[in-house]
């Protein structure tokens, strides 16, 4: 299909895809019915029914493969980037349907219904076709898709050779290297600690600051044309990289300070209370002194 029409989101394309015992019906709403299981810690959850997707490519798509074995975490996402996009919404059932096309620990490809290979990279397409027709939000599919382009570099597919794979992984690790080290220097500079970032320089704090921003879409915009067939992934990806740089930090750092409150809760109490303790007062000393010094 061509034209405006094939991009509308189309929902009737995720209907119910049956089980071992049941056929799939097209005209019968999907079902995500699972098992909760705990192992390690870790939760996962076992798909009780398939879902069935009608790619416009491939045609139908049945997940998983196979019940008994098949787990999903639901939408892989660090907990890190839940505030940006949550476990669970409308991009869930394509998430299930990616999930079951690249199946970690299966088959490195996917036979549809009618018998067409998918290979990772695919996968990758049918996922981004899924969410629109789920109606995801448009910012949020193309970010989404490019947060899983990575991981399909990083693993490789099925039909690359070594020398390709080698590529992409080069490509996507120089880029994103190079947008940290570029977003910590620009960082220092907006800082006036240093003064090697071209585009910024010593100048006023607003100029910089937008400097630092134009050279936050620029350059990775640049890198990323080196992704070859990814380079829309690579664009997407190192501009969100660029412009979320600074906040994933900060959630790093706080993450950390929960998880040692967590740890010290468990194994050390004391010195949980004692360090609380001292933090508290740290901060009303610190609060009085300012208060003291305005007056």
């Amino acid at each position: 299909m061509n034209g405006p029409r094939a991009q509308a989101p189309q929902p009737h394309r995720f209907y119910d895809g049956g089980s071992d015992t049941e056929p799939p019906d097209p005209a019968r709403p999907f079902q995500i019915v699972v098992e909760r299981e705990v192992e390690g810690g870790a939760e996962r959850f076992r798909m009780l029914r398939r879902i069935a997707y009608l790619d416009d490519e491939y045609g139908e798509i049945l997940v998983p493969e196979d019940l008994a074995t098949f787990r999903t975490d639901f939408a892989s996402v660090p907990d890190l980037f839940t505030w940006l996009v949550p476990k669970t919404g409308n991009h869930l059932p394509p998430a299930l349907v990616h999930d079951g096309l690249i199946n970690p620990g299966g088959p490195a490809t996917y036979i549809s219904t009618e018998g067409h290979v998918i290979d990772r990279a695919d996968a990758d397409r049918v996922f981004r076709a899924g969410m629109r027709d789920a109606h995801v939000p448009l910012v949020r599919r193309w970010l989404v898709w490019s947060a899983v382009t990575l991981g399909t570099i990083w693993s490789g597919s099925a039909d690359w050779s070594r020398g390709t794979h080698l590529r992409y992984r080069l490509a996507m690790l120089g880029t994103l290297g190079v947008v940290v080290v570029l977003g910590v220097l620009a960082t220092l500079d907006l800082l006036d600690v240093v003064d090697w970032v071209p585009w910024m320089g010593d100048r006023p704090f607003l100029v910089e600051l937008a400097g630092g921003a134009a050279g936050a879409v620029v350059i990775p915009l640049l890198l990323g044309l080196t992704w070859g067939r990814f380079r829309i992934a690579g664009v997407i990806a190192g501009i969100a990289l660029a412009l979320l740089l600074h906040v994933t930090v900060v959630l790093v750092g706080i993450t950390l300070l929960y998880k040692v409150a967590e740890h010290l809760a468990v194994r050390r109490p004391l010195a949980l209370l004692v360090a609380t303790g001292t933090v508290v007062a740290s901060c009303a000393v610190f609060t009085a002194l300012l208060v003291g010094t305005r007056w």
